[in-house]
C-alpha cells in the first residue's frame, strides 16, 4: 500500500499507520496509513464506500481498529509521541477535534451555548472555571461568522447556518488538530469557498494539522497541500494534489472518465467528469 509522502512544511501531529478497520466483522479499510502535518491540509478523496470517512473516524478514536497505530506527536518537537488509543479522552480532546457528518440538533439553546459545547475538555466536574473560555468561544464564532446569531435558538437555524455554528464549537475546542468530514455539506456557494479559506487559514497562519474528508475534487486541488485518494479500503495515491490528480487514477478509481487540466488563469489543477450528454455542449443548436 503507498505510504504517506513526508512533508516538509510541518512535522506530524498526528499519523495512522497499518489501519485495519471493519464493520460487523467485514473489513472496510486495510493497510491505510495517514500522516497529518502542523501547517498544512491533507484532503482524503474517493468514491462512495471507499474508506475515507471511516480513516478519519478512526484518528479521532470513534472507530477502534483491529489492527495498526494512531499516534499523536509530542508538543514539543523531536520527541517520539504519544499512542493516541491510550490517552485519557478529555487529554485526547485537547488535541485533536472532529466534524463530522451530521449531529443532532439541540433544542432549547442558543448558538452561544452550543458553541461552548467545545470548551469540554477544559472543564472539570460539575462545569468547574474555564478561564479562557469566553475568548475562545467569541473567538470561534468571529472567524465562522455565527456572532451575530448567537442568542438565536440552534432549532431555527437553516442546515447552512447550523453548519458554520458546529464548525465554531469544533474552533472552540482550540486544538492543534481538526478533522472535517465533508464540511461543505449543506452550505451555499459563498460559505463553501468561505469555509474552505479559514482552513487555509487555521493551517497557514495557527498551523493547525487539518485532515478533511471531501467529495469535490476541485476543493481538494484548491485547498489541500496534500492529497490521499482511497478506493475500496485501501490508499491508491498520496502527494501532492497536482501530481497525485491524473485522468488516469482518477477514471479508473471513479469508474468515469475524469478530464484534469491545467486552469489558465489560477494554474490549479482541474477535474471534470465527463457524462453521456457531455458532448452536446460543442455541438452547434439546430432548430
Amino acid at each position: 500500500m503507498p505510504e504517506p509522502t513526508p512533508d516538509p512544511r510541518g512535522d506530524a501531529a498526528l499519523s495512522g499507520a497499518g489501519l485495519r478497520l471493519s464493520y460487523d466483522r467485514t473489513t472496510v479499510v486495510d493497510g491505510a496509513g495517514l500522516e497529518l502535518r502542523r501547517g498544512a491540509v491533507t484532503a482524503l478523496l474517493g468514491p462512495n464506500g471507499s474508506g475515507k470517512s471511516t480513516l478519519l473516524r478512526s484518528l479521532a478514536r470513534l472507530h477502534r481498529p483491529d489492527a495498526g497505530t494512531v499516534r499523536l506527536a509530542d508538543d514539543e518537537p523531536g520527541g517520539s509521541g504519544h499512542d493516541a488509543l491510550a490517552l485519557h479522552p478529555k487529554a485526547f480532546a485537547r488535541r485533536v477535534t472532529l466534524l463530522s457528518q451530521s449531529r443532532p440538533t439541540p433544542s432549547g439553546v442558543t448558538v452561544r451555548d452550543v458553541v461552548a459545547y467545545g470548551r469540554h475538555p477544559y472543564r472539570g466536574r460539575f462545569r468547574s472555571a474555564d478561564p479562557d473560555g469566553p475568548r475562545a468561544i467569541a473567538h470561534a464564532m468571529e472567524v465562522t461568522g455565527v456572532t451575530a446569531m448567537a442568542e438565536r435558538g440552534v432549532d431555527e437555524l437553516s442546515g447552512g447556518e447550523l453548519q458554520r455554528v458546529w464548525l465554531a464549537t469544533c474552533l472552540a475546542q482550540d486544538t492543534g488538530v481538526l478533522l472535517l468530514d465533508e464540511p461543505t455539506t449543506y452550505l451555499d456557494l459563498r460559505y463553501q469557498v468561505e469555509l474552505l479559506d479559514l482552513v487555509r487559514d487555521l493551517a497557514g497562519v495557527h498551523q493547525v494539522a487539518v485532515g478533511v474528508v471531501l467529495h469535490d475534487l476541485n476543493q481538494a486541488a484548491a485547498v489541500a497541500d496534500h492529497v490521499v485518494v482511497l478506493h475500496a479500503g485501501a490508499v491508491r495515491a498520496s502527494g501532492p494534489a497536482d501530481e497525485v490528480l491524473t485522468s488516469e487514477l482518477l477514471t479508473d478509481v471513479y469508474g468515469i472518465h475524469v478530464d484534469v487540466y491545467t486552469h489558465p488563469v489560477t494554474g490549479r489543477t482541474c477535474c471534470e467528469a465527463v457524462g453521456r450528454h457531455d458532448a452536446r455542449r460543442t455541438q452547434p443548436v439546430t432548430a
